[in-house]
């Protein structure tokens, strides 16, 4: 029998505990800002759940979403609906968006629809790089039987591969600041792990290679995207193209709404 079929993955439950407790506090007052979720492309699918998600372990909160589509309008007009909901002086919306890292497009597309809004808003850095993010991406490999699923160091189990890349998308500067997750990443698995862009240079292809180059045979894809800001078909091309298997997408998973709750609270921590 495999390990992943004796080894259960850990999720999270629907309110975590422990250092994972109360990114929000549990009380606001009615003028509080609004969470505002955005996400390239239109706010359905991934987004939706993930909004959904944090609404239900935050009741507190006002959640909002806004898809960016092709100019951010639905963004602009989420953040005008929030400010007349309070006071002329107060902070209209924090903006949280759904991504792991820099993204060119959605970033540009956030910055002109806040300025268009002409309200009090602040928006988030990414969701990464973060502890939390790291651990989503481990429990995502163990649902695949790519990593183990339990991490004690001291069982003498074999991991299921040899190396791991990390695919991004946004560009090199994505990469970049993927490095801390990928070492973050390479702690928990006690594995080699490389970043790689799947939509710039390094490439995925160029990382498998290194890993090769160092003793890797078998290798697994770990893409650090939550959905909507990656092309249907990408990771699938990216993984199929060198023949390595892969995990799934981050989509709504519970750490991922913890890391929005946690962007949204601390604002709130630093005002």
């Amino acid at each position: 029998m495999s390990e992943s079929s004796t080894l259960p993955v850990r999720g999270r439950a629907a309110r975590p505990s422990g250092r994972h407790r109360r990114p929000v506090p549990s009380q606001l007052p009615p003028e509080a800002p609004a969470l505002v979720l955005t996400a390239p492309g239109d706010a359905s699918g991934v987004a939706a759940d993930l909004a959904a998600l944090i609404q239900v372990d935050n009741p507190q909160i006002q959640v909002r979403l806004a898809g960016l589509g092709e100019d951010g309008g639905r963004l602009v007009a989420e953040l005008e609906a929030a400010a007349e909901e309070r006071p002329e002086d107060a902070a209209a919306a924090v903006v949280v968006p759904l991504l792991t890292g820099r993204h060119p497009v959605a970033d540009r597309l956030i910055s002109t629809a806040v300025a268009a809004s002409g309200v009090s808003v602040t928006v988030t850095d990414p969701l990464g790089p973060h502890p939390l993010l790291a651990e989503a991406l481990h429990i995502r490999l163990a649902e695949k039987g790519l990593a183990r699923a339990d991490r004690m160091r001291l069982l003498n189990v074999s991991s299921p591969v040899d190396g791991v890349v990390l695919a991004t998308v946004g560009g090199e500067r994505a990469t970049v600041e993927a490095q801390p997750t990928a070492v973050l990443l390479a702690s928990r698995l006690t594995l080699p792990v490389l970043v790689a862009s799947l939509d710039s240079a390094p490439s995925v292809a160029e990382a498998v290679e290194r890993l090769r180059e160092i003793g890797a045979r078998r290798i697994a894809l770990s893409p650090c995207v939550v959905g909507p800001e990656a092309p249907p078909g990408l990771v699938d091309d990216a993984a199929g193209a060198v023949g390595i298997e892969r995990a799934d997408l981050l989509g709504a998973h519970g750490l991922i709404a913890d890391l929005a709750a946690r962007a949204y609270g601390s604002i709130l921590s630093a005002e």
